[in-house]
Order: structure tokens, then C-alpha cells, then sequence
């Protein structure tokens, strides 16, 4: 087993944390945690099920009842603390993340900031929760809506950003007076346990924050079916993300999701083309491609197609892969063999049906994790690529002639997450953002994530915002109070 060398050796947790203690799986068992880039076990983790989650259930319907009365103004000092510890123990929480989700160094101290920044911002909007006064209708009565916390909430996370996104659904649900039940990947609990462990520290009471991972089914139609847990925040992929939609039907959840993605990135002839291939580099290879917002789709103009192509070849054949922990790496590991396999199998389908591949970067470099960053050209829409969520280092190449037809193409898709144009022409930004049918739009811009913007998408890519100020709306129900008599 890998022995993680870390300044603060009390974040590296194996046990589940339920109601403030640090327990063992009811029945003993342990699932292993290992590093995708040596295929090292990185630890042993409490292989929790229905059990152990109705006791988290339990511990944060017990905690609510002191949590949601916690004047607003000590949830924010609460929630700031815990965000300085964060990053106190930044190189800590980035070594964690990258030794068991693979993403280079500097990317990992990159998401911890990410994350934190999560913290401090719903630590400040914890003090911004308003209501409002109507006028009635008449003058002895008055309208009052009040705003509460929605109750226990489940986090579910993906492996992808393991302390992100999970610190952008606790912060919120915390700032508004909910407790939480969080079910990290089995493939990176460990940042999650982490985070878990600096919140303890920060002084959040326990049964606050319950963290447990182990046999997903079991931990997921638990709490789904509990009538304690008011709402669900889930990050993953749509089919999964339908399933718990309709399983929280039954109790009446309310639920966010930010499900799959299939982004264009679309080059118009006007472009600066240097700018847009840093900003292709950017989104496109970071987390080697395992991000639901990366590039899925680059649509260029014909008249700069084979501009652009040539630098962007250039660009991905200086990239460097290897063990994330290595100075200079830049591209790592997929988080599982499973997962390289079906990113290398999508790129044969492509070629059989016409595409090509123009990098000469080979797939033999680095371990059964590993997938040599990827340009396809002569990429159509009629391809099986096309409509795929990748989820690798692939960059597919698709050429279009006319601003109608990079925003039919770029429609063409059941997924509206994230979506990407460079151009040179402001009144075409405002046309192609109107007319692109996503929830979010970066214009000449690679990198959109931030957590003063509100995160999340339409149609099959989810429902509800993450970051911002609306993003304490889906933790919140409204109250209405009338007052009757005033006159009396």
C-alpha cells in the first residue's frame, strides 16, 4: 500500500463520518482506493450500505433541529473558518486528490482554491438571506415571505472534482440551515473524508456533516427513499441522474442536477486563432478531458479549418503525460482502466467511420490509465463521436460554413451544459449566445467555472444552479405568512 506523506496526517481518514464520530462499516468491510496513474491502493475505506446511511440520515435530522436555528451571522464564521483551514492545508488536500483521482499537481492545488472559494462565498451569503413584505390587498392584513431551510439534504459527487464538487453542495446547504448526508465516489472518497475532517476542525457541529461511502445502490436507494431527506444535489452522468429523479418522486424531493455534457467550441473565421487554441487547451485536455464542461465538439470555419488545425496539433503534441505527482506533467491518467479503454474504443469508431487522427502521440507511454491526448479531424455529425460525452483527451475536429450552421450543429445534441464561441464580433456574440441553446456560454473564454456565476444547465444536461446568488435558492423554501386583524 502507497504511504501518503502528509504535513497533517489526521486528513487521511478511512472511516465513515456519521454524527460526529469516525466509524467502521456496520460489518466490518473495506473497499480499496487506487492511485489510476501505478494502480497502487492508496487505502482501505469503510464499506458502508443501508445501514450506516439510515444512521446518517438519523444524526443530521437530530442536528438540523439546533443547525437551522444558528443565527446566520455564526454559520458564516463558521463556514469561514473551516474555508481558512482548507486552505491551510491546501498541499495536503492536493496531494490527497491527485494520488487518488490522478489529475496533475498544480490542476489539484488548482480545484482546492476552486472548492474553497465555494466556502467563502456561501459563508458571506449566509448573511443574505432574504424575505420580502407584499402589498395586501387590504389594509388589515400584510403578506411576509420568509425564506427556510429545506431540511436534510443528500450530496451525491462524482471522482472527477472530489473535493469541488462536493464543497460547492455542503457550503450552500450549510449557509441556508440545512444539514447534509454526502456520498463521495468510491473511486476518491478520500478528499471528501478530508474536508469532512477540516470542517470537525473548524467547529461545525457534529451530525452537521455526514460523509459515507461504499455500496453506492444501497447508500443511493436509502436515502431516496427516506422521507427525512427533503432534497438531492447530484453531479454525474444523465442516466444515473434520471433514476434518482424519479426514485425521489416518491417522497416529493426536490432535486439539482448537473448531469453529462456535449460542448462545441465554435471557431468563426473572424476568431484571433492563437486565443482560441489556448482556449481549445484549456477546457479541452484539463483533468484529461474528465470534466462535463470540457470541449466535446470544436466546429471551426472552413477558411481557418486548416489554420487552426495546425496549431492546435502543435499545441497537444507538447503536452506531457504521467503520474500527476511528477514536476512538468500535464496531462494524467483516466481514473480507471475501464474508463481508458472506452475513450480508446470511441476513437477506433471514429476512424472507422471516416474520421482521422492527426497527433502522432502514442497510447503505449504510462500504464493501462493512460490515453495519449488526441486530435480527430473530418469529424461529422453523423458519427457515433459526435453524440458521445467523451470524457478523454479527444478533441474532434468538425468543419462548418455559415453562423446558421454552427448553431443547428452545435444544437444538435439532447445535452445543454456548457457551450463555447470565439469570435471577433460583438453583435455575432450576442446572436450565437441567444441562439445556443445551453446554460452556460463562454465567450472567448476557455474557462467559465467560477463561484460567483451560477453553474448547471437545460435539457438533459439538469435542472437547478450551483455557485452565485441563486445558488442558495434550491436549499431554501419559501414561507408565506398573512396577518389578519391588524385593524383590530
Amino acid at each position: 500500500m502507497t504511504e501518503l506523506q502528509l504535513a497533517n496526517s489526521s486528513l487521511l481518514k478511512s472511516r465513515a463520518l456519521i454524527g460526529g464520530a469516525w466509524v467502521d462499516a456496520v460489518a466490518g468491510g473495506t473497499r480499496p482506493v487506487i492511485n489510476p496513474a501505478t494502480q497502487e491502493v492508496v487505502a482501505e475505506i469503510a464499506d458502508c450500505g443501508a445501514q450506516e446511511t439510515e444512521a446518517a440520515i438519523a444524526a443530521a435530522e437530530r442536528a438540523l433541529v439546533q443547525w437551522r436555528d444558528v443565527p446566520a451571522k455564526s454559520r458564516s464564521q463558521l463556514l469561514r473558518r473551516w474555508h481558512d483551514l482548507v486552505l491551510e492545508n491546501a498541499e495536503d488536500l492536493a496531494l490527497l486528490l491527485t494520488t487518488e483521482q490522478g489529475k496533475p499537481l498544480a490542476e489539484a492545488r488548482g480545484e482546492i482554491a476552486y472548492g474553497a472559494s465555494y466556502i467563502e462565498w456561501f459563508a458571506e451569503e449566509a448573511k443574505r438571506i432574504y424575505g420580502d413584505t407584499i402589498p395586501a390587498r387590504s389594509s388589515d392584513s400584510r403578506i411576509v415571505c420568509t425564506r427556510q431551510p429545506v431540511g436534510v439534504v443528500a450530496c451525491i459527487t462524482p471522482w472527477n472534482f472530489p473535493n469541488a464538487m462536493l464543497a460547492r453542495k455542503i457550503a450552500p446547504a450549510l449557509a441556508a440551515g440545512c444539514t447534509v448526508v454526502c456520498k463521495p465516489a468510491n473511486e476518491t472518497p478520500l478528499s471528501a473524508l478530508a474536508i469532512g475532517a477540516l470542517a470537525e476542525q473548524a467547529g461545525i457541529p457534529a451530525g452537521v456533516i455526514n460523509i459515507l461511502a461504499g455500496r453506492t445502490e444501497e447508500i443511493g436507494e436509502t436515502l431516496t427513499a427516506s422521507p427525512v431527506v427533503r432534497k438531492l444535489s447530484f453531479t454525474g452522468s444523465t442516466p444515473v441522474g434520471k433514476k434518482l429523479v424519479a426514485a425521489c418522486a416518491g417522497t416529493m424531493k426536490r432535486t439539482s442536477m448537473e448531469l453529462g455534457g456535449n460542448a462545441p467550441f465554435i471557431v468563426f473565421d473572424d476568431a484571433d486563432v492563437e486565443k482560441a487554441v489556448q482556449g481549445v487547451m484549456a477546457s479541452k485536455f484539463r483533468n484529461a478531458g474528465q470534466t462535463c464542461v470540457c470541449t466535446n465538439r470544436i466546429l471551426v470555419q472552413d477558411t481557418i479549418y486548416d489554420t487552426f488545425t495546425d496549431q492546435l496539433m502543435e499545441a497537444v503534441e507538447r503536452l506531457r503525460m504521467g503520474d500527476g505527482r511528477d514536476d512538468g506533467v500535464e496531462i494524467g491518467p483516466l481514473i480507471h482502466q475501464h474508463a481508458a479503454e472506452d475513450v480508446r474504443s470511441t476513437v477506433e469508431t471514429a476512424v472507422a467511420q471516416g474520421a482521422s487522427v492527426l497527433t502522432a502521440l502514442s497510447n503505449e507511454e504510462g500504464g493501462p490509465c493512460f490515453v495519449a491526448p488526441t486530435v480527430l479531424g473530418d469529424v461529422t455529425e453523423d458519427m457515433d463521436i459526435f453524440q458521445k460525452e467523451i470524457f478523454g483527451p479527444v478533441a474532434p475536429l468538425t468543419r462548418f460554413s455559415s453562423e446558421a450552421e454552427a448553431i443547428r450543429i452545435a444544437n444538435n445534441t439532447p445535452f445543454g451544459l456548457a457551450s463555447y464561441l470565439y469570435t471577433k464580433d460583438a453583435a455575432r456574440a450576442w446572436r450565437v449566445s441567444e441562439a445556443l441553446e445551453y446554460g452556460m456560454v463562454g465567450i472567448n473564454e476557455g474557462i467559465i467555472s467560477n463561484e460567483a456565476a451560477p453553474f448547471g444547465g437545460i435539457k438533459e444536461s439538469g435542472h437547478g444552479r450551483e455557485g452565485s446568488r441563486y445558488g442558495l435558492d434550491d436549499y431554501l423554501d419559501i414561507k408565506y405568512l398573512c396577518f389578519g386583524g391588524i385593524d383590530s
